[in-house]
């Protein structure tokens, strides 16, 4: 059953991802938030369609905005495809750092660029660097937050990447505070899994790490706000699962 309702989400995901980059393609040359309204809509129509293929929802923990009228950068806990999709339902308007290689495809790449998007090279010294953050400060310049994984690519649960040291430099170069969030999401969505299991994600929006901490301080705060909570989370997954399994079929719900 599993398998099958996860080929259905799978299909459905194709489907309403080409009806809304062909509907969209007008607005390529409209303004960025018009590309990033597009991108919300998609996101919410995804969501549903988990929801109803797949039984998966989503419960948020925490102040996702502790100042409605500041800025943010949020580091975020890679873990799935599920947060690339989730962020723009759950959080204020924001500008992902991303890989220069995304912007490039057609179509995707295209409204990724449209919606203000901020693209790195992996590899990023110098120059390259130095053009991220600029196109960051632009971002946040006209309103946008910021978003980043510093891990830079999907990590199952209860393992930890290496923090790279971009996200340091924004927050170094921005002045703005950080918000770590840590989630449980490759529980349910598992990083090149096919298979998707029923259940609520959990996402935790923990507490801001403020301007002004040096580098091995800042890096150190963050690994340890994200990574505590991330297996906390799991954790408390794994748990439930486990005391659902032990108690008679009659008394599950």
């Amino acid at each position: 059953m599993i398998a099958v309702r996860s080929a259905a989400f799978t299909a459905g995901l194709w489907l309403v991802t080409l009806a809304a980059g062909l509907a969209g393609l007008p607005l390529l040359a409209a303004p960025r938030r018009a590309a990033f309204a597009l991108a919300v809509v998609w996101a919410r129509t995804v969501l549903w369609l988990l929801r109803v293929a797949v039984g998966i929802r989503h419960r948020t923990v925490g102040c996702v905005q502790p100042d409605p009228d500041g800025r943010y950068i949020y580091a975020v806990k890679h873990q799935s495809a599920w947060e690339t999709i989730a962020f723009p339902v759950i959080a204020p308007a924001f500008a992902a750092v991303l890989k220069e290689e995304l912007t490039r495809l057609p179509f995707y790449g295209w409204y990724l660029n449209r919606a203000g998007m901020v693209p790195i090279r992996r590899s990023a010294r110098g120059a390259a660097l130095k053009r991220m953050l600029r196109s960051a400060r632009a971002m946040v310049d006209i309103g946008r937050h910021i978003l980043i994984m510093p891990e830079g690519t999907r990590m199952p649960p209860g393992r930890t990447g290496r923090y790279h040291p971009g996200v340091y430099a924004l927050y170094k170069y921005l002045g703005l505070p950080v918000v770590p969030v840590a989630h449980n999401a490759g529980l349910f969505w598992p990083r090149n899994g096919f298979l998707k299991r029923p259940g609520t994600i959990a996402i935790e929006f923990l507490e801001p790490i403020p301007p002004g901490l040096d580098r091995a301080a800042f890096m150190a705060t963050l690994q340890e706000r994200i990574e505590t909570a991330a297996r906390r989370l799991c954790e408390a997954e794994l748990a439930r699962r486990r005391d659902r399994t032990a108690r008679p079929a009659g008394d599950r719900t």
